[in-house]
């Protein structure tokens, strides 16, 4: 694995958030691993961990929510991404609506959207979901402030295994 550590060490992508709710339950956590995936239709994926909370939310969903945060929004990040949803109620401690769908959208997010779910596949210890975005808001590109990169979410514990 150290060769391929030579090119996953150069990636800085951009982290986001990631919501489900199904079945009464929501959850969300930070994901490092999302990309546009189709240019027409416009499809985006994200991959989320198998063995957290929003992934068992996540694959009774019909919808999923991804949001960008801005670099100093760490402690939204850490809440997310170092804290489960098996221990904490994360949208207690923060500002949300639902959307389309039922969706969980965070009100302070630099950016987000809603995604019809249109595929999921496995990928290791991640499942990845094909989203078709259905909904869309944020503050614009000339509006936003920078956003949190993988560089400034390293430090953040996850809140659940990674084993």
């Amino acid at each position: 694995m150290a060769a391929m550590d030579v090119f996953l060490d150069r990636l800085d992508p951009d982290m986001c958030v990631v919501t489900a709710a199904a079945g009464g339950k929501r959850a969300g956590c930070l994901v490092g691993f999302s990309s546009q995936c189709s240019i027409r239709p416009v499809r985006y994926a994200v991959w989320i961990s198998d063995v957290n909370r929003t992934f068992r939310v996540a694959r009774l969903a019909d919808v999923l929510a991804v949001h960008l945060l801005a670099r100093d929004q760490r402690e939204t990040a850490e809440l997310f991404g170092g804290r489960s949803g098996d221990d904490v109620d994360k949208f207690r401690r923060v500002r949300w609506r639902e959307a389309y769908g039922g969706a969980v959208v965070l009100e302070d997010a630099e950016a987000w959207f809603v995604g019809r779910v249109v595929e999921r596949t496995p990928g290791g210890d991640h499942v990845g979901f094909v989203l078709e975005p259905v909904e869309w808001g944020g503050r614009g590109r000339t509006a936003g402030r920078p956003l949190l990169r993988l560089a400034d979410a390293r430090t953040i514990r996850p809140g659940h295994p990674v084993d």
